[in-house]
């Protein structure tokens, strides 16, 4: 466990006039992370995903969030998590990730 990581999870509240506004919890986390397998991109690409990285963490570090963030700041890089998959006989859950480019991008407060 080399790489923190941020897991985003999402949820919705009513601001005043009714609207759902999105509000998100962070919660950092260590994990390995390496670039996916070339079966695990030609497949997904065959699926019209991106796979671009997995990330390997304990299973109790995992409630199901479906962003992850990569880094602090300027240079943090966001990814969506397209699917999990939790080995047999291990305590270990692999997160499979894309970067899908304009979705994940936290607004700016104020502008």
């Amino acid at each position: 466990m080399d790489d923190l990581i941020y897991l985003i999870k999402e949820s919705y509240t009513r601001d005043e006039i009714g609207q759902m506004v999105p509000k998100e919890t962070a919660r950092a986390v260590w994990a390995s992370v390496s670039s996916v397998t070339r079966a695990e991109w030609r497949d997904g690409g065959q699926n019209g995903l991106q796979p671009q990285l997995v990330a390997i963490t304990p299973v109790v570090n995992y409630e199901g969030e479906k962003i992850v963030q990569m880094g602090d700041g300027e240079k943090a890089e966001r990814y969506g998590v397209y699917r999990t998959y939790f080995p047999p006989d291990s305590d270990m859950i692999e997160l499979y990730m894309e970067k899908k480019v304009g979705v994940y991008v936290k607004k700016s407060e104020g502008g």
